[in-house]
């Protein structure tokens, strides 16, 4: 490790930790020698704000100010470091451990870059740092060609999926539905963002596979300030074919966003993709109706149980109380008896004639594979391609995707 002293232009130092001590982010320390060399120098607080002025200040591409809970007291000089460091055009990336979302909200208001939390994920820095180094996106005019062609003019069709129950599979649906969309047509398939709205228990993350990112909680923090990309940097890709937005990485208040932010998020997505395929939580939040408002389909999942039924009558009420869009809903039956299972079947009658409703679709049960798909990451696609489930959500997303076709044709 150097310090920050005066170098040559070969040897000159690329950037710096702020910290009260480096030595309690040994983490750190580790992660700036493999990413940097001996090309980086560290400061504390006091030091960084005299340093920015220094010739020496000059080469740095970006610092590392690495904060725990002992220095949410001094949030106006962290804010006063990345104000200092941003008017030098130095990049940030807060790494921070036991602080407060309010106090990350804050200094990430301040225009922090990044945010990494500690300890360290595995190669995290390394990637905050290629965010970083990635070019400036070049403007292009609304409605140029350049803008058509980026995807600029898209007005994606929104599928929600919500289960009225715990363990009816709104997840598995809505993670299926998503790839079998994304890859429906070989030869022009369609662009697809999968974005999970359950913010505390969302599992969309572990069903592909994918790790969760702080960018999502940053970007979910300040929509106000999201632009395209970082939009972008907050999503996924899984096998360079679905888009994913995860939950965040923490446990966090269902109330952390708004009506206008999930408007925001909405409006970007349907903006770039064909399809969005959103994830909600089980609970009724206030800005549930703004999502139900937005919706093309929404896909309310039950079983055929007593909960699923006294739940689907109650949100019935709920809705038709508010003057709100009920017809929206289309009541889809996981785990629905096999076509040969007479008895069930007079159930799934009487369940819809007794609360008023269409059962409009009926997913067999997919048994174990199904569990065995989500615990690998798989889509039921790639886990077990001919499993019944599969076979019944991928008739859906053909459906669904020759009605889009048709609608785009006559438009």
């Amino acid at each position: 490790m150097t310090s920050a002293t005066p170098q040559n232009e070969e040897t000159a130092i690329l950037a710096c930790t702020i910290s009260r001590d480096v030595q309690n982010f040994d983490l750190l320390i580790e992660d700036m020698e493999g990413a940097l060399g001996e090309r980086w120098g560290d400061l504390g607080f006091a030091e960084a704000l005299t340093f920015f002025n220094q010739p020496e200040a000059n080469s740095l591409q970006f610092v590392a100010l690495a904060i725990d809970g002992e220095d949410e007291d001094n949030l106006s000089l962290m804010g006063e470091i990345i104000t200092q460091a941003k008017d030098k055009n130095i990049k940030i990336v807060l790494i921070a451990e036991d602080v407060t979302p309010a106090s990350l909200h804050q200094l990430l208001r301040k225009g922090a870059d990044e945010f990494v939390p500690y300890p360290l994920p595995e190669g995290e820095l390394q990637e905050a740092i290629d965010r970083m180094n990635k070019p400036e996106p070049v403007a292009v005019a609304p409605g140029s060609d350049a803008a058509r062609a980026a995807g600029d003019s898209k007005e994606g069709a929104l599928f929600v999926v919500q289960g009225l129950a715990g363990g009816v599979g709104s997840t598995t649906m809505a993670v299926n539905l998503a790839w079998e969309l994304a890859t429906v047509s070989d030869k022009e398939a369609p662009s697809v963002c999968l974005i999970d709205l359950d913010l505390q228990y969302g599992t969309v993350s572990t069903y592909l596979d994918l790790p969760r990112r702080e960018t999502v909680f940053e970007m979910l923090s300040d929509t106000a300030a999201m632009d395209d990309d970082l939009f972008t940097q907050a999503l996924q890709s899984y096998e360079d074919k679905l888009q994913v937005l995860t939950a965040p990485s923490d446990m966090v208040p269902l109330d952390l966003i708004t009506q206008e932010d999930i408007e925001r998020v909405i409006e970007k997505a349907r903006k770039h993709f064909d399809y969005v395929i959103v994830d909600m939580p089980t609970t009724l939040v206030h800005w549930s109706e703004t999502v139900l408002q937005a919706a093309h389909v929404y896909f309310a999942l039950i079983e055929l149980d007593m909960r699923s039924a006294q739940n689907a009558l109650r949100l019935k009420r709920a809705l038709q109380a508010e003057e709100l869009p009920f017809n929206k809903l289309r009541f889809a039956l996981n785990r629905a008896p096999k076509f040969t299972d007479l008895n069930g079947k007079g159930r799934v009658k009487r369940m819809g004639e007794s609360l008023g409703i269409s059962i409009d679709l009926q997913l067999p049960d997919g048994g174990k594979p199904v569990m065995q798909s989500g615990d690998h990451g798989l889509p039921l696609a790639n886990a077990a391609a001919k499993n019944p489930l599969r076979k019944e959500i991928a008739k859906l997303a053909k459906s669904l995707h020759s009605l889009g076709s048709s609608s785009a044709e006559a438009a």
